[in-house]
């Protein structure tokens, strides 16, 4: 038999469905080569924030049906809209610092021009 990926007397191609360890040895030929899209922009703060809070929201909607959850084993419904919620404060927290970084970004680009003129 062969001495694995790639090395000296591999197997030949398998036709089918690929295992994990073939994409190091030639899946790469069926993946299409183009450009990256460029990344939307867009107030990314409104999102995540409108995220969280339909997260909290759920919630407190399911938070009165706690004793039905936890008779029915589904607990874990009610506590992944709290984590979603809580996941989400970091993502608002997050994107605020990167918008804040961005601006900064732009205005010091801004007013690096203006000084090497003077």
């Amino acid at each position: 038999m062969g001495q694995g990926i790639g090395g000296k007397g591999s197997a030949p191609p398998r036709r089918g469905f690929a295992k994990a360890t073939d994409y190091a040895c030639g899946m790469t030929k069926w993946t299409p080569r183009h450009e990256a899209p460029e990344p939307l922009e867009g107030n990314v703060v409104a999102t995540i924030t409108g995220g969280t809070v339909i997260w909290f929201v759920l919630f407190l909607v399911q938070l009165p049906f706690y004793g039905w959850f936890e008779d029915h084993d589904r607990l874990w419904w009610l506590w992944t809209c709290l984590a979603g919620a809580g996941l989400g404060l970091i993502g608002v927290w997050y994107v605020r610092k990167r918008d804040a970084a961005i601006r900064r970004h732009a205005a010091a680009q801004r007013e690096t021009p203006e000084a090497a003129a003077h």
